[in-house]
Parts: structure tokens; sequence; C-alpha cells
């Protein structure tokens, strides 16, 4: 799963970022070290409205459109790649709301025999940001209100991955990037797209328990400590 991650990229790497994906950086965006389930993050998308690649906040946990509840978003934080094109919660996302969830790293929790598990930041070698793929929705209250929330799709671990997590985010290089958002893809290529990425471009480091507690969102989150 991707329960946790981090989006720490400077001024600088996110004007190449949007220059790379083909759109505005319309403001700045502020680090964060411990993003966390039913906080706001920023997605990258084509616009419903305009047609155009945008960057946009939404509450990460997705509520489907046709749900009576928005409470329902709190289960949805990931999609399982396999099937989220069949899945009643996420299938009409899949055919027309795929979104990109930029990140410089995310978290994942390694079992350590009895003890408590060690965290981990899990990033790419060259750093700077990347993509994880995912799906946004935008539901609608009975009252009128509106909301917007998105998931992320997760797939089998890497050869980095295996030893720490049974799962991990589907991250994208900039070509696949671009073909998972067009509206234009079809339903076969999308599918070849959700695989893990090589592992050669990752690194993994163990970092402080301090990251268990999503009110610690600092610098000191993403320090390499010693496993223990």
């Amino acid at each position: 799963m991707c329960g946790r991650f981090t989006s720490n990229a400077d001024e600088l790497i996110w004007k190449e970022y949007a220059e790379l994906l083909g759109f505005p950086l319309l403001h700045a965006i502020a680090p964060r070290y411990n993003i966390a389930p039913s906080q706001p993050v920023e997605i990258v998308r084509v616009s419903p409205s305009s047609g155009k690649i945008e960057l946009v906040p939404v509450k990460w946990g997705l509520v489907p459109s046709w749900a009576k509840d928005p409470s329902i978003g709190n289960r949805m934080i990931n999609a399982r790649a396999e099937t989220a094109h069949e899945k009643p919660s996420f299938r009409a996302a899949f055919k027309r709301h795929r979104c990109l969830v930029p990140a410089t790293g995310f978290y994942e929790w390694q079992k350590q025999g009895t003890g408590p598990k060690q965290p981990y930041l899990i990033g790419m070698k060259a750093g700077g940001l990347f993509s994880m793929a995912g799906l946004w929705e935008h539901w609608q209250a009975p009252d009128g209100g509106e909301l917007e929330t998105c998931t992320i799709l997760t797939t089998e671990p890497n050869e980095l991955m295996e030893p720490i997590h049974d799962r991990m985010p589907v991250i994208l290089p900039p070509a696949d990037a671009k073909k998972w958002i067009d509206p234009e893809s079809k339903p076969e290529e999308l599918k070849e797209l959700l695989r893990p990425l090589a592992a050669k471009e990752m690194r993994g480091v163990p970092v402080s328990r301090m990251v268990n507690d999503p009110k610690n969102d600092r610098p000191e989150c993403i320090e390499e400590v010693g496993s223990r």
C-alpha cells in the first residue's frame, strides 16, 4: 500500500516537472514531509472543463460519485492496479478520471521481528519529483456541497521493495505519465503501464519513527537513521 508520502521539492524542481508534463505552475507549493490520508494533496490531471493539463488540490481518499457518505474515502486511499478497472468503486474513474500524484518519496514500514516496525523512505536515486498513478473523483452532497478526492494505485513490489512491503505505488516515467492522463489512451494501453518501476532507479533509507504520527510534518522525518 501507500499510506504516507512526501512532497518537498524546491521551486526549480517544480518548474521543471511542470514543463515536462505541460501544465502551468500557478502557485507556490509548500514542502511537506509526512502527507497522510484525508489531507489535501496536489494532483495533475486533464481539466474536465478546459481539456488542459492542470495541477489542483484534492482530498486524499477517493469518494465515488455514487457514494451516499463521504466517509467511505477513509478506506479508499489506495486501489490495486490489477483490479481497479473492474471494481465498482474505481472503474468509472479508471475510464475518465485518471491523474498523477507528484511526490519526492513515500514511506513504508518493515517488520522487525517482534519489535516495532521500521519506517523507510523510498524515492528516486536521481532525486526530484516523480509521478504516482492515481484516480480522482467528483462528489456532490445532497445539500449541494462538492468534494474532489483521489486514490493512489499500487502494484506488486520490485526487488528493492520486496523485503520492506508486499505492495508499492505505481510510479510512472514521464512518457507513461502523459499517456496515463491522456483521455485518448485505450484501456489495454493503460493496463500495460501499471507495473513496478525498476528497482535500479530507486533507493530506500530507514528513517525516524516520528513519521508514525501524522502530526509530525517537518524535515527531520526524512533524515536517514540507523535501522533498529
